[in-house]
């Protein structure tokens, strides 16, 4: 997940992309009581329910009211998130030492943050004209009461990456559009508190929300995203707005513009969930619940429903790790091996020889044929004999090189080639080709294959979180293989665009148009834990450094090493690492002041207090402070190859 924060000699400009789907926690107000007869009314009508319902009564919402403040006034204070009145600390400390508002602020959520609302006007989703169908309360029921609908809404065309015919889906508009996720649960809201304290709001503050589902370059084919944001400041892609091919200010608009980024949590090289989730619908997230939440998950949206979300939002594909072995390291080691370890994080998926085949897993697997040997002999026809082995062997650890071919073989046709036409995972050490990727938009969501603009008195300030085991980029799974089965998830959407052959589908493989079975079904080996091991394995998930949700190497080896060379800083930007322990409070449910967990150090004391001295015009107070070894992990890395 990416959060940035931009500030610019005009402007201020954070984005986060806070990966992490499902996240819920709701504190329904008394208010909120009213809407239930309605939305109850609404589910009854859409289903067509011919239920005899005795009269609902009606609520006497003052006694309502007054039960709900009893009730809160014997929930303890640090369970109340910080609604108390100190949300507003940092601004009001910023405040009495006479700052205020200095850049205006621009805010640009990231993915999965950013509330999603349906236009659709065709017969079938007029229901859902207006609503919200990603974030908030009608999300919800939704996805509890019509999942296959709200699904449909959401796919993408999985050749063109846009709306599918008969569907229109937008981002949400207005500061309200990722300030909270669902109520009581926030995101962006604690920074908009403390900026309005120092004499921010809308005249000076302004939120872009933008359809995250899209990648960068169908965002601005669609919507015209960066051509807007150019408007008033700077776009989510540097080269966008310095690229003349593409309506951008030229090689020095960032410097007559930009007075600094704040990268927050950034993921500059990648993240683990976004694999875990492309290759098999699930991460650490689904693989560690109770038995009970695991089954609601998995009854109410599986892994395969969810597998075909993730593989029609190329979006979430920006998120995919980047610099392949170099960055990450081989079957021997890697640069953020910890001292006395086991085994390497090198190995980037790994297999166990004794998993055995989940037969809960295999209860929809169709008859294809009586023997797997003919599987395996048909599907060599087709595809590399290594990505589909036999039963009598089994697939060999992958390094990042082997991995991302892997699970592309094991993705649809469209999927692969939306890959190929939006993103590039490489690292380009030749300072000519870096010259040349200015102007290619596939390079742009990767750090380490494009330069950092032409603004040598711009300031990029790296600010994330350490201390909270995080799910390794580096073999973060043991993957058990499953037998081979047809992959329903590549069934198109009604009335999206076909891809049958190689001259539409350039640089990508063609499915067989034979009647089998192509790739064997791949699951995370949850039952496989071992706690005693360097790193420690957890449900078949490794665990390393970071902040709960991005590895170190991501998060800071571009800070403390990448970008202080020349190669991909021309300019010589000044960078400074603001690392922030993971200090939570045990009995607060967002861990409080001192958290700097992934999603939650939006709401912390030491982020808002940087944010807030770069709006108001002391950025310089803002120094390095390293509290990891991520210094000595970036200079393993091979930068020169």
């Amino acid at each position: 997940m990416r959060h940035r924060f931009y500030a610019t000699r005009r402007f201020l400009f954070p984005l986060g992309i806070l990966l992490g789907l499902f996240i819920g926690v709701m504190f329904i107000e008394p208010s909120d009581l009213q809407e239930v007869p309605a939305q109850l009314a609404l589910i009854l009508n859409e289903y067509d329910f011919s239920l005899s319902l005795p009269a609902l009564p009606q609520f006497d919402l003052s006694r309502v009211e007054v039960e709900w403040k009893r009730l809160l006034s014997q929930i303890p204070e640090p369970w109340k998130l910080n609604n108390d009145g100190r949300e507003f600390q940092v601004g009001d400390a910023m405040k009495a030492r006479g700052l205020t508002a200095d850049h205006p602020v621009i805010l640009v959520p990231g993915i999965i943050s950013t509330g999603l609302e349906s236009w659709s006007t065709t017969p079938e989703y007029r229901a859902f004209f207006r609503q919200k169908l990603w974030g908030g309360f009608h999300m919800i029921s939704q996805v509890t009461f019509n999942r296959e609908k709200w699904m449909s809404a959401l796919l993408l065309d999985p050749v063109t990456g846009l709306d599918p015919p008969g569907v229109k889906v937008r981002a949400a508009e207005g500061i309200d559009a990722a300030s909270s996720f669902i109520q009581g649960y926030w995101i962006w809201s604690k920074v908009i508190e403390n900026l309005a304290v120092v004499n921010y709001d809308t005249n000076n503050m302004i939120l872009a929300p933008y359809d995250w589902r899209l990648s960068t370059y169908n965002l601005e084919e669609r919507d015209g995203y960066f051509s807007k944001l150019k408007g008033t400041i700077e776009s989510l892609n540097f080269k966008w707005v310095e690229s003349p091919e593409h309506g951008g200010g030229g090689p020095d608009w960032v410097e007559n513009h930009v007075e600094a980024l704040v990268s927050i949590a950034g993921t500059h090289l990648g993240v683990a969930k976004a694999m875990a989730a492309l290759l098999s619908g699930e991460m650490k997230d689904t693989v560690q619940m109770n038995p009970a939440g695991e089954y609601v998950l998995e009854r109410f949206f599986s892994k395969k429903e969810r597998q075909r979300l993730f593989r029609s939002w190329a979006g979430s594909a920006s998120m995919w790790i980047k610099g392949g072995a170099a960055v990450w390291g081989n079957t021997t080691h890697a640069p953020d091996d910890e001292p006395g370890h086991d085994h390497t994080h090198g190995d980037l998926i790994a297999f166990r020889d004794s998993s055995p085949v989940q037969t809960d897993d295999l209860d929809d697997t169709p008859p294809f044929m009586e023997e797997e040997k003919r599987h395996s002999a048909a599907a060599s026809a087709f595809t590399k004999a290594d990505a589909f082995p036999t039963s009598d062997s089994m697939p060999k650890n992958m390094t990042a090189d082997d991995a991302g071919a892997w699970i592309l073989e094991h993705t649809p046709v469209a999927f692969q080639k939306m890959i190929a036409s939006n993103y590039s995972f490489g690292i380009e050490r030749d300072e000519a080709a870096l010259e040349r990727n200015d102007r290619d938009h596939t390079k742009w969501t990767n750090p380490l294959e494009i330069r950092l603009p032409n603004a040598p008195s711009m300031n990029l300030y790296c600010v994330y979180g350490h201390g909270k085991e995080t799910e390794q980029l580096t073999n973060f799974h043991r993957y058990a293989s499953g037998p081979y089965e047809y992959d329903d998830s590549y069934t198109p959407i009604s009335g999206a665009a076909t891809c049958t052959n190689e001259t539409e589908c350039t640089g990508t493989s063609v499915r067989s148009p034979l009647d089998m079975p192509l790739s064997r079904r791949s699951w995370i080996d949850k039952d496989y834990t071992d706690e005693s091991t360097v790193p420690k394995v957890r449900n078949g998930v490794k665990m390393g450094e970071g902040d709960g949700t991005v590895s170190l190497l991501s998060l800071g080896a571009m800070c403390a090493e990448g970008w202080k060379r020349k190669r991909w800083n021309p300019a010589g930007i000044r960078i400074v690492t603001v690392e922030l322990p993971h200090q939570p409070v045990a009995t607060m449910p967002r861990g409080g002041a001192n958290t700097s967990d992934h999603v939650d150090i939006l709401g912390s004391t030491g982020l808002n207090e940087i944010i807030l001295k770069v709006a108001t015009g002391v950025g310089h107070e803002v120094q390095d402070n390293y509290v990891s070894r991520i210094r000595e992990y970036a200079k393993r890395i091979r930068w020169d190859g």
